[in-house]
């Protein structure tokens, strides 16, 4: 039987308003349908099957929480298989009890008890569980991105190119479950500070998974984040956001209302770059961390290439060796 506040998954976007909602749910049976039922559908999943495993067969779901961040658990007496497309929330999880593949598909990395795990929501992934314990916490893409902007100065782009498989520093986990039992706190006994200390706890929540899971997105220049650079990061913001088009040093002037000259100063003045020299290498930042994380069997130099915008591979590779001292095809074989 279940009871919920409201959906545990939304969809967001960049730079658009919290979702200030409740949520909390509750489900709880006995039977392998019910579970597949009740729990799918908290995911949009589908290929859902649960089966006893030699003892009967239970299971609780619990979640509290609201639009930005929810602790969840999910216990299991019996298996749980299922497909889960993808998804805007980041969801970090880990076992206290049981075993678990998060990704039987792809990853195939078995849960370490007590490790945490960052699923690859931005597609969709199959899983596999039994007699298990396991914790989640689900983060809200907007809130996740506006933090790692304050931290990292990321901008507002739509993929922080987080690796959902970067090994994990102790230091960071610590800090991580700290956040988490001051904020489990608040959520279950409440403070004179209501929403206030809630907001801030679930920032410091987010703000201890981007130290786990830090974005690998290029980051912008300090320079756009002095006094009176409004006009200066309007432009290098519309050369992240349109970073593989065929973008001229008109199309980023007009996007920050200065003349083209006064484009190509700045930049020189501020970044010592031009504009299209800053173009070129915030797309050879790109190639090198899509190259570092690619796999040499599937993927090519060409094909990573081409999809940052570089359609010479000779004039590219070039480019690449001044800049990073090796050729990319040795970066890729790392």
């Amino acid at each position: 039987m279940a009871t919920v506040d409201d959906g545990p998954l939304h969809r967001s976007s960049v730079g658009a308003q919290p979702a200030w909602h409740d949520v909390r749910i509750e489900a709880a049976g006995s039977s392998p349908d019910a579970a597949v039922a009740e729990l799918s559908g908290f995911y949009s999943g589908h290929d859902w099957a649960a089966a006893p495993t030699g003892q009967p067969f239970a299971y609780r779901y619990s979640a509290v929480g609201d639009g930005d961040v929810t602790l969840r658990r999910a216990q299991f007496s019996g298996a749980i298989r299922g497909a889960v497309p993808p998804t805007d929330d980041y969801i970090v999880q880990w076992l206290t009890a049981g075993e678990g593949t998060p990704d039987v598909l792809h990853d195939r990395v078995p849960m370490v008890r007590d490790v945490p795990m960052l699923l690859p929501t931005a597609r969709e992934f199959v899983f596999e569980y039994a007699d298990h314990d396991q914790r989640l916490v689900h983060l809200s893409r907007r809130l996740v991105h506006e933090v790692a902007d304050e931290l990292f100065h990321t901008g507002p782009v739509d993929d922080l190119g987080i690796d959902h498989l970067h090994p994990l520093d102790p230091a960071a986990i610590a800090r991580w479950r700290g956040s988490l039992h001051l904020l489990s706190r608040e959520l279950r006994e409440g403070s004179d500070g209501g929403g206030l200390v809630r907001s801030t706890l679930s920032r410091d929540v987010v703000v201890a998974f981007l130290r786990m899971y830090p974005p690998r997105v290029v980051a912008l220049p300090a320079a756009v984040y002095l006094p009176r650079r409004e006009r200066l990061r309007a432009a290098v913001e519309y050369i992240h956001e349109h970073v593989t088009e065929p973008l001229r040093v008109a199309d980023i002037a007009a996007a920050a209302g200065f003349s083209v000259r006064a484009t190509q100063e700045a930049f020189q003045h501020s970044i010592g770059r031009s504009p299209l020299h800053y173009l070129q290498h915030v797309r050879l930042q790109r190639v090198r961390q899509d190259l570092l994380h690619a796999d040499p069997e599937t993927s090519s130099v060409r094909e990573v290439a081409h999809r940052w915008g570089f359609d010479h591979l000779g004039r590219f590779s070039a480019a690449y060796r001044v800049a990073f001292d090796e050729y990319p095809r040795v970066t890729l074989r790392r």
